[in-house]
C-alpha cells in the first residue's frame, strides 16, 4: 500500500505545531490518559481510520490497556469490560463523531451522562480529543496513510 500523498500536515510545517500542540493540550484536562486513548480509538474506529486505529491501540497499550478491552472496544456496549464512566466518554466519542446521523447530533441524554461522570475540565479534554481525533481521521484516511508506517 502506499498514501495518495504525505500528510498534508507534514507539507505545510506550520499546520504541525498547532495540531500536534492541540493533541498534547488534551492530556491537561485531567481525564485519564488511558480513558483518552480509547475515545480516540473509537473515533478512529467509526472513521474508518486505519492508521490512526493502529496507533490508537498502540497508544493505548502503552496507557495501560489490556487485549481484551482493545478488543472490544468497537463493541463498548455489548462487554462487561467498561466502566460507566468509560461507557459515557465513549457514547459521546461516537456522538460528536457522527454529527449527521441525527436531527440532535449529541443528544442531551448523551452530555448529561458524560457531564455525570467527569467534570467540565475532564469533559473539554474529552470534546478535544475526539475533535482532535477527527482531524487526524480526516486527514489520513483522505490521503490515504498506511497503517504503522509512522
Amino acid at each position: 500500500m502506499q498514501p495518495r500523498m504525505s500528510n498534508p500536515a507534514q507539507l505545510i510545517p506550520s499546520a504541525m505545531k498547532p495540531i500536534t500542540a492541540l493533541f498534547a493540550a488534551t492530556k491537561q484536562g485531567g481525564a485519564p490518559e488511558y480513558l483518552l486513548e480509547l475515545v480516540h480509538l473509537r473515533v478512529s474506529q467509526v472513521n474508518g481510520c486505519s492508521a490512526c486505529v493502529d496507533s490508537g491501540a498502540r497508544s493505548a497499550r502503552k496507557a495501560g490497556e489490556s487485549d481484551d478491552r482493545l478488543f472490544a472496544v468497537a463493541a463498548w456496549r455489548d462487554t462487561p469490560y467498561f466502566s460507566e464512566a468509560e461507557r459515557s466518554a465513549l457514547a459521546l466519542a461516537e456522538a460528536a463523531t457522527r454529527l449527521s446521523d441525527r436531527p440532535d447530533p449529541v443528544p442531551d441524554e448523551v452530555w448529561d451522562d458524560a457531564a455525570r461522570h467527569h467534570d467540565e475540565k475532564q469533559l473539554a479534554a474529552i470534546v478535544l480529543m475526539i475533535a482532535t481525533t477527527n482531524l487526524f481521521n480526516r486527514l489520513n484516511a483522505t490521503t490515504g496513510q498506511v497503517a504503522g508506517a509512522w
